[in-house]
């Protein structure tokens, strides 16, 4: 457990962290982040991802898995808002240090778009900051932020009035590694002649900032303005020696006039009724950020049939193949008005939702996807295509045999979508239960996909598998689905699953009469769901449960066949 109360050595310099420690520049940040991200294939950084097992947390795990397949931050990072651009650094690119470098710069590069956009974190930091400098202590700041966009944010926080208070700043850029290397430190403390020793304190709020300091040999202490609770905290500390775990935890800057009160308890009363004569009023400490509101259709709460058959989607449920066919997909809409589809899009008043209209209206006048699309790469092809043609099926095959020519360059690359998929798939098999893949894909690809993807591994585990070519309708039309009941000797109904990532995917489910299990893979969230998903007369299907990954998936197995 990390310390509740702790009566420190009394500070002759107090560091401090900037994002999220002394101000808040998220927007600017996760911006830039976003807009950075994208790149990371352009950068060959994707190949330079830390591999899952060996990532520190679950929380990693998912960090990764989700940029290495989507490009952007997972939506609760985006939603709750609490995690820096090092500490995302850190996570996915753990001790490869030239990944990190690249990856900063690229940043860098975004942040310009977007910087000064930047806020004090909580009420009363300049007055707080003001006691510190009366009471004779040094004030600094050591942070990863390039000196460019420091001495901007700081000259323009409330109106450049911080300046004075600190005699130490050094950047990322004034030393040759990033924290938690001990360098930004040191070099701080160096301008202005002092060395690390528990009587400099570091305040920053990650546990990276904690490791920073505890290279330093420097007091660490956590500023825990994101209001983590107090068994997140452990759990970030939890492998950690006590010698790598914060000295103290503040919850606001109030807090730190509390920790300055009792800091060594011999210390004169005279100084500890100066702190209490010169503290400022009792402002406002942060408040927790809103929380990402996940799907109820939860495993343990559905009612539904036991399987006897799963069926699989492949792309985004199974495998992950998104980067070829986002590649397809802009090579063939260019394409759409000499092959005769551009008249034949559909109508935009038609559509289930604003979000699809724009998506029509977006591609008739640019013959293109809204780069907000594929930066978010959460769309398949199919509910591409099902978009923009609606009901005109002949519309949607024309439209898939252009994909398909163009998907002959790109094609070829294939990577579970998690690591234990295989396992996952290798123990429904030894539960007895019949396997079988549903794909819009043509065979052509498919087949060259289940043979490459973990060196032919996978091709044993399916007993049937149908693609898009080998019926007359694909997906959402059931004829796909009934084809493979009819292939494994079962009658379409409830005890046969059908487990994809699309609203695709659920319509065909449906429409075949059997169970329709929502992959969400995506991470959409509850108000998104209940978007896609309205259960309207018109757009009447939805999903009979909804799974975020193959761990629920494989918990929701087991349940129902224990029933």
């Amino acid at each position: 457990m990390l310390p509740k109360e702790t009566h420190l050595t009394k500070p002759e310099a107090i560091l401090f962290d900037w994002h999220g420690t002394l101000v808040d520049t998220s927007d600017a940040m996760f911006e830039a982040m976003e807009e950075m991200l994208p790149k990371l294939e352009d950068l060959d950084l994707v190949k330079r991802l830390t591999p899952e097992k060996y990532c520190r947390t679950e929380d990693d795990v998912k960090l990764v898995r989700y940029i290495r397949i989507f490009r952007r931050l997972h939506p609760k990072i985006l939603a709750e808002r609490r995690v820096s651009r090092t500490d995302i650094f850190n996570a996915i690119f753990g001790k490869d240090i030239e990944a990190k470098n690249i990856a900063h710069e690229a940043y860098n590069n975004c942040y310009r778009n977007y910087y000064g956009k930047v806020h004090p974190f909580q009420a009363g930091i300049s007055q707080y900051l003001e006691v510190v400098q009366s009471l004779g202590i040094d004030l600094g700041i050591a942070t990863n932020r390039s000196r460019e966009f420091l001495e901007h944010e700081l000259n323009t926080i409330s109106g450049g009035e911080w300046k004075p208070f600190f005699s130490a700043i050094c950047c990322a850029d004034d030393v040759s590694s990033y924290k938690p290397a001990p360098e930004v430190l040191k070099t701080a403390l160096q301008s202005i002649g002092r060395e690390p020793s528990k009587h400099i304190w570091y305040i920053g709020d990650s546990h990276q900032d904690i490791f920073t300091a505890k290279n330093a040999g420097v007091t660490a202490i956590l500023y825990n303005g994101h209001c983590w609770d107090r068994a997140y905290i452990d759990q970030l500390f939890k492998h950690r020696s006590e010698n790598y775990r914060p000295d103290a935890v503040l919850n606001s800057y109030d807090e730190l006039m509390d920790l300055l009160e009792r800091v060594d308890q011999h210390q004169s009363s005279a100084y500890r009724q100066k702190v209490k004569a010169l503290r400022p009023k009792l402002f406002k400490p942060p408040e927790p950020p809103s929380i990402h509101v996940e799907a109820d259709w939860h495993p343990w709460v559905a009612d539904i049939t036991p399987p006897q058959a799963i069926l699989f989607d492949w792309h985004a449920t199974l495998v992950d193949t998104l980067d070829a066919m986002y590649h397809a997909v802009d090579d063939m809409l260019p394409e759409l008005k000499k092959n005769g589809l551009l008249e034949r899009l559909a109508d935009p008043e038609n559509s289930k939702s604003t979000e699809d209209a724009r998506l029509i209206e977006y591609v008739r006048d640019h013959a293109q996807l809204h780069p907000k699309i594929k930066a978010d790469r959460k769309i398949s092809r199919t509910d591409i295509f099902e978009v923009l043609f609606g009901e005109d099926h002949e519309a949607k095959q024309l439209a898939h045999k252009v994909f398909t020519r163009h998907y002959r360059n790109h094609y070829g690359t294939v990577l579970p979508l998690e690591p234990q998929v295989k396992n996952m798939l290798m123990g429904l098999g030894a539960l007895n239960l019949r396997l079988g893949i549903i794909t819009n894909r043509d065979r052509e690809f498919f087949e060259y996909e289940l043979s490459a993807v973990e060196e032919g591994e996978w091709t044993e585990l399916f007993e049937t598998n149908v693609c898009g070519d080998d019926t007359r309708l694909r997906k959402p039309h059931p004829d796909q689905l009934l084809k493979a009941s009819e292939q494994l000797h079962l009658p379409s109904q409830k005890n046969v699953w059908y487990v994809g990532d699309s609203t695709t995917d659920i319509i065909a489910a449906k429409r075949a009469g059997q169970t329709a299990v929502f992959f969400n893979g995506a991470q959409w969230d509850l108000p998104w769901l209940e978007k896609i998903f309205p259960g309207s007369d018109r757009f009447p299907h939805k999903p009979d449960v909804v799974v975020n990954d193959f761990s629920e998936f494989w918990a929701l197995v087991l349940a129902c066949l224990s029933k």
